[in-house]
């Protein structure tokens, strides 16, 4: 083997760990979108858990990336650890897909259907189709699927190069006696773990062992010890994950660590015992593409058979090396693991903004309340409720800054702008509530009152507000096109009778059946319910931006002021609605 057979291989061993990266981040970006209704349907049913973890890792071609998916739902609550276990032990089988695949390099015969079945046959055409829909067609989902194939024809490539420059070991003493070296079973599998340990992909390292083995010098005995020791090294991944993580979590990461380590010490002690009694033929045999996927399967599935029926006995080990008294709980609303799955994180941004948007208009409400029934506990609450916003918008502002600055769609991108600026107006409503409360104390301790007729137009202005909250609560938590649509005509009924109260005040003032204290209160409300109608009016206009694909919310609500005659319809049931007289 000549130095530029090294070079070819490690060029052939960088575009295939390449390929199954690209290949592996384009199929998590096109799958993400599935996983918000995926992990809705977990149950605690072990064949449920079993499955999703197994079809996620089979589409996403990762063990290791659904792990760490799995430590940071369990990080942030999303997943009960008992339903974690299931996950992970489907994932470990679910990775034998990548196998599969690149044993297909293997196919020999003459039969040209035969032929059509060797990636390189159709791997050049995968490319041509890749590169075409990745350089000219437009939208996301057209430019993932490029992706996908060119990354799957990279690696086979990669594949194909490694293996042709590792032909000429065929008749190298010196590479023979180092598979015989690992023909004992405990190198074999130290083997194993070290070089998954350090490409930290349990799939990348079987494809670079099926490599090998057209040399023919990789043998079962040598190639199946390697393999078992592959599961052990890529919990490297989730262990790596969970640091600084909560306790579930890294109890959800010793658990991928524990199913592999007792799975492949039960069967490496069975696979010895077998060679030294029986003394297979078999594992004297040079190992093909094909057999070592095949071990690969059996392996995981055997596994799978002997601990899925005990999760509840890892659950307890796990709990044990993580003990509750050496590790407080913290809390974890956020978790930057999710930026692996785009689709994930913003999932967990929504939830947190859907929290804040009701706590901050429930904050308001009770503001609102105190006017006509002020009473301590109720002011605390919009206060406790207003610092909960506050921390709200600082930790999701955060989060979502890093998660736009990540390789992300343009429709995630568009959707992290659209939830960056509603939780600023989110957070300046229960502001506005907290004026309100300050305002009411006001009233208490200065012994203010306002007349009749004031209390009438503040109750109708009131009324309007509490309207166009419902309606953007709506619209942000449940999608409601029509809620969207009405929130901009009502708030401008707000903007006009905010001024007709104002006027009405002066009038009142000119009249002698007010006071400038009572002027300076009133003022004061008028603005912190116009201000808060307003940020409805921003959720509604990013909303309309999102759908419309345009990001301009002030072209967007003069167009739909302009040409939409339903605006002119609310508007004018609106202003009838909450007429003053």
């Amino acid at each position: 083997m000549t130095i530029f057979d090294v070079l070819t291989l490690i060029g052939g061993l960088s575009l295939f760990l390449f390929g199954m990266n690209l290949m592996g981040q384009a199929l998590e970006r096109r799958a993400g979108n599935k996983l918000r209704t995926v992990l809705g349907r977990l149950t605690t049913k072990k064949s449920v858990g079993f499955l999703t973890g197994l079809l996620v890792t089979a589409v996403i071609q990762s063990s290791s990336a659904t792990t760490v998916m799995v430590v940071g739902f369990v990080n942030s609550g999303l997943l009960a650890l008992g339903q974690a276990i299931n996950v992970i032990i489907g994932a470990n089988v679910g990775t034998t897909v990548t196998a599969w695949l690149l044993s297909l390099s293997g196919i020999d015969g003459g039969n040209v259907f035969v032929q059509l079945l060797k990636p390189t046959s159709f791997t050049p055409v995968l490319a041509v189709i890749g590169i075409v829909l990745y350089m000219f067609c437009r939208g996301d989902k057209k430019k993932d699927v490029g992706v996908i194939l060119l990354g799957f024809a990279t690696l086979m490539f990669g594949m194909d190069t490694m293996s042709s420059a590792v032909a000429g070991l065929k008749d190298v003493e010196g590479f023979r006696n180092l598979f015989l070296l690992f023909t004992n079973p405990l190198l074999g599998v130290l083997a194993g773990a070290i070089l998954t340990a350090i490409i930290q992909s349990s799939s990348a390292s079987v494809g670079i062992l099926q490599a090998l083995a057209v040399t023919g010098q990789v043998s079962y005995g040598a190639a199946i010890p390697i393999i078992m020791g592959q599961n052990i090294g890529t919990c490297v991944t989730a262990v790596l994950s969970a640091v600084g993580a909560n306790k579930n979590a890294k109890r959800a990461a010793m658990v991928h660590l524990s199913f592999n380590v007792i799975g492949t010490v039960v069967w490496l002690v069975v696979f010895w015992l077998i060679k030294w009694l029986v003394k297979p033929i078999f594992l004297t045999q040079s190992a093909s593409l094909f057999g070592i996927a095949v071990a690969h399967s059996v392996f995981n599935v055997l596994c799978t058979l002997l601990l899925l029926p005990l999760t509840g006995f890892l659950e307890k080990i796990v709990c044990r090396l993580v003990p509750d008294a050496k590790m407080p709980e913290t809390a974890a609303e956020l978790d930057e693991r999710f930026f692996a799955t785009p689709a994930v994180a913003l999932e967990r941004s929504r939830r947190l903004a859907t929290e804040m948007a009701v706590g901050a208009i429930g904050a308001m409400r009770d503001a609102l309340a105190c006017l006509d029934a002020y009473s301590p506990e109720l002011a605390q609450k919009v206060r406790e409720q207003e610092e909960k916003s506050d921390h709200y918008e600082d930790i999701l502002g955060t989060y979502l800054v890093q998660f736009s600055t990540m390789p992300i769609s343009a429709s995630d991108s568009a959707e992290a702008a659209l939830l960056l600026k509603v939780i600023g107006d989110f957070e300046r409503i229960s502001d506005h509530g907290v004026n309100i409360v300050e305002s009411a104390e006001e009233m208490r301790d200065k012994g203010i009152n306002f007349t009749d007729a004031a209390k009438r137009e503040l109750a109708i202005l009131a009324a309007a507000v509490n309207e166009i909250m419902d309606l953007t609560l709506r619209a942000f938590v449940e999608g409601d096109a029509q809620a969207v649509a009405a929130v901009e005509p009502l708030e401008q009924v707000i903007d006009n009778l905010k001024e007709t109260l104002r006027s009405n005040h002066i009038q009142r003032l000119q009249q002698g059946d007010s006071t400038m204290d009572i002027g300076f209160v009133w003022g004061d409300l008028l603005t912190n319910l116009e201000r808060t109608a307003d940020h409805c009016s921003n959720v509604a206009g990013g909303l309309l931006d999102l759908a419309s694909h345009n990001m301009n919310m002030h072209e967007n609500l003069r167009a739909m002021k302009r040409d939409n005659n339903g605006y002119a319809t609310a508007y004018a049931m609106y202003k009838d609605k909450y007429a003053l007289a």
